[in-house]
């Protein structure tokens, strides 16, 4: 029996997994099983589109032994509530607020036998669900006119490069930190050192010392 063509399609991290044409309209259930982790993501993928909302691939646990991942939670993009920042400039809009406490999820884990089965299924969502056809996302992405995806890109590329700024200037400030320490140290070092001569002269002639007072 021929399997069902596969074509990928993207979650809200961006990461590709692949959908298979045709898959059920079950949904999650405790105990459903899975051959692997990224089966489980494809399934709860392709339920949350059916639905209408969006997956967001979130926390894991890894294996003591071998540090592999072992537990795995999907939940809704809702989910939880952005944390406040201060807003680096009063011209800046500020984000639309994606976030609202969803506690729609599965929880998936590995068992002994190799295969990953459903220890947990939220199904409710506090939100409004917007179902997409099954071939709404594919549509639009494939939608999206090529000017469109070079704003996107630039957009990306710029917020890189601030990134990788603030990472270059934590890291000298770290750098600078750590030299500070260094110096630091080798000055106690050397009053240390010149601490433990003294008495060392101290203890092979006493008398000179008393001499000198």
């Amino acid at each position: 029996m021929e399997e069902p063509e596969a074509e990928p399609i993207q979650n809200s991290n961006g990461k590709e997994f692949v959908s298979v044409e045709g898959t059920s309209d079950e949904e999650p259930y405790v105990g459903k099983e899975f051959e692997s982790e990224e089966a489980a993501k494809v399934f709860y993928d392709a339920y949350a589109t059916r639905v209408g909302f969006i997956m967001r691939v979130d926390a894991f646990r890894r294996s003591m032994r071998d540090g592999k991942v072992v537990w795995r939670r999907l939940v809704c993009n809702k989910e939880g509530f952005r944390k406040l920042r201060p807003r680096r400039s009063e011209n800046r809009k500020p984000r639309a607020i994606t976030r609202e406490g969803c506690k729609a999820m599965i929880v998936v884990k590995k068992e002994k036998t190799g295969k990953w089965v459903v220890t947990r299924f939220v199904k409710e969502h506090n939100h409004q669900l917007v179902p997409i056809p099954v071939n709404g996302r594919r549509s639009m992405l494939l939608s999206q006119t090529p000017d469109e995806k070079d704003v996107k890109i630039r957009e990306l590329t710029a917020e890189l490069q601030r990134e990788r700024k603030r990472s270059a200037a934590i890291q000298e400030q770290l750098d600078m930190v750590l030299r500070e320490m260094e110096e630091h140290s080798n000055h106690l070092s050397r009053n240390i050192d010149d601490i433990v001569q003294s008495v060392r002269e101290i203890e092979s002639n006493p008398v000179a010392l008393f001499k000198r007072q």
